[in-house]
């Protein structure tokens, strides 16, 4: 199997030792960052069953700028304001665990195929956010999985107050995906 899919299916199974595995492997980052653009591509295929090729383009971009602004916002909180005494890590050993973490994502493509997307949406964001507890544990090197879902919780409130300030700076959601999405 391609080493690639293997490490995606890995962190999907929330095996630990992948975690461990891309966070000590330096030459990972750009398969990291491989799984979040798939990942952010499948949130946007996903997305076009309720709003076209725009919604495409916006799950797309909405989906890769909601992971970055999440996970800078987790390595802040995590290494800045709430590390344990033994909490070591850079922002490269974070991206690289928490991009793996986006691998559940991939299902979201499953939201083109009608009457799925709210489900497929709830599960994919679920277990996104248990295999990023799983991440954020293991890259920061806490001994509470407690620390890591308030990191994780944290910084998600954060992002996605963000993400709604930038939404309502820009117009809120075209009236081509509210006049498609209308009952």
């Amino acid at each position: 199997m391609n080493p690639f899919v293997d490490r995606m299916i890995r962190a999907a199974k929330l095996d630990v030792h992948l975690y461990e595995e891309v966070e000590a492997d330096k030459g990972a980052m750009s398969q990291a960052m491989g799984v979040v653009v798939l990942s952010s591509l499948a949130g946007g295929i996903g997305f076009m069953q309720q709003a076209g090729l725009m919604g495409l383009v916006i799950g797309t971009v909405g989906s890769l700028l909601g992971w970055y602004v999440w996970a800078l916002m987790t390595y802040l909180i995590g290494t800045k304001l709430l590390p344990e005494p033994q909490t070591q890590a850079d922002h490269g050993e974070l991206l690289r665990t928490i991009g793996f973490s986006s691998s559940p994502g991939l299902i979201r493509v499953l939201g083109i195929i009608p009457g799925l997307s709210s489900v497929v949406n709830l599960l994919a964001g679920v277990w996104m956010l248990v295999a990023m507890i799983i991440a954020v544990r293991q890259a920061l090197d806490y001994q509470s999985t407690y620390r890591a879902i308030g990191v994780c919780l944290i910084g998600w409130i954060i992002q996605a107050l963000i993400l709604a300030f930038l939404v309502t700076m820009m117009g809120g959601v075209p009236e081509l995906m509210l006049e498609r999405t209308a009952p």
